[in-house]
């Protein structure tokens, strides 16, 4: 019996036991594939004899110059931060960039990869929710659109991923926090937007082992993005109920320190690392406005140019038919030392 007639890409991906995703990658860049799954894709072609329609996916692809950046929630001084900074490596290459924020919503989010269909982009940078987000609908657009992710990492979707080292952020400044006074607990929300929480959480504790010493994790209550009120009010409960078993306290984000140095305000507790200051407080990200709280808060930051130029080269060269096969670019954050801890 001859092979079965395989009318589309689709089909072909079903019989061939590989992702569509995956198999959109050969086809537009057999290099972009690892060998195994090469080799496996050229048989499937073989035994198939099938080709696609080389002509009409080259139409359904953007021949615009827009590109669209995509953000979990644009008044997050973070990615307000990092948009600008693609924002303007888009303009410097001759592109058209329009921002998108997903409002911390699933449906806001598909309904903003919906929106951007319509604006034919040449590529887009999107940093996507997380685990709350719809992988299906995010998978079905990396493959029809050249798209960057960044910030958040989901299975091996798009061109390839580029974020910070979440792992080095926290090992780097639990160790500074360790050398220079009392171990610190690590003060997080129950329930974090952001999927990076979690990997920060899991580094402090490695952290913690690392270095001998007894990792102490308090979760407050607070769900969505008012991470300063959640700080504020989940610090006031712990400084109460005395939850902090050392003078030392990192927390999984700047602006959650934000809120529980407001706290410590608010109670008559002293931040710093002079005599006389009660606790020591960090934070992670560098956020733009660390420098100026009271007292400035230690942090560890983003380094925001090496991540949006390697984010924006690397969606430029797919873009101009130069993509390489998928992998992960996690950058290092850099440590500043404030008077907080």
């Amino acid at each position: 019996m001859p092979p079965r007639e395989i009318r589309n890409m689709d089909e072909f991906a079903a019989v061939s036991g590989i992702s569509r995703p995956t198999v959109s990658k050969y086809f537009h860049n057999p290099d972009s594939v690892r060998q195994s799954t090469r080799a496996r894709i050229e048989a499937a072609i073989e035994q198939y004899d099938y080709r696609p329609n080389i002509f009409a996916m080259n139409q359904n692809r953007k021949l615009t110059k827009n590109v669209g950046i995509v953000v979990p929630l644009l008044a997050d001084p973070y990615f307000a931060e990092i948009a600008r900074n693609l924002e303007q490596r888009c303009i410097v290459a001759g592109y058209s960039p329009t921002l998108f924020s997903a409002h911390g919503d699933p449906e806001q989010e598909v309904a903003v990869l919906n929106n951007l269909r319509a604006l034919k982009p040449a590529g887009v940078l999107l940093a996507p929710l997380g685990r709350a987000s719809d992988t299906d609908v995010l998978a079905k657009f990396c493959e029809d659109v050249p798209t960057l992710i960044f910030d958040s990492s989901v299975a091996e979707l798009g061109i390839a991923f580029v974020g910070s080292d979440n792992q080095q952020f926290t090992a780097h400044i639990t160790d500074y926090l360790c050398r220079t006074g009392e171990p610190p607990c690590f003060f997080e929300m129950k329930n974090p937007a952001n999927p990076n929480a979690h990997r920060r959480r899991h580094a402090y504790l490695a952290a913690m082992e690392k270095f001998g010493h007894s990792p102490h994790v308090i979760s407050v209550a607070g769900e969505g993005w008012g991470f300063e009120e959640i700080g504020r009010v989940g610090g006031h409960d712990a400084f109460a109920r005395n939850l902090f078993p050392t003078n030392t306290i990192l927390c999984s984000n700047d602006r959650l320190a934000i809120g529980l140095l407001t706290a410590s305000y608010e109670r008559g507790i002293t931040v710093g690392r002079g005599d006389g200051s009660t606790v020591r407080i960090a934070g992670q990200d560098g956020h733009p406005h660390s420098r100026y709280t009271c007292p400035p808060l230690t942090t560890i930051s983003h380094d925001y140019d090496a991540v949006s130029k390697h984010a924006a080269d690397t969606l430029f060269a797919a873009i101009e038919g130069n993509a390489e096969r998928w992998q992960s670019t996690r950058i290092e954050g850099r440590l500043i030392l404030r008077d907080s801890a």
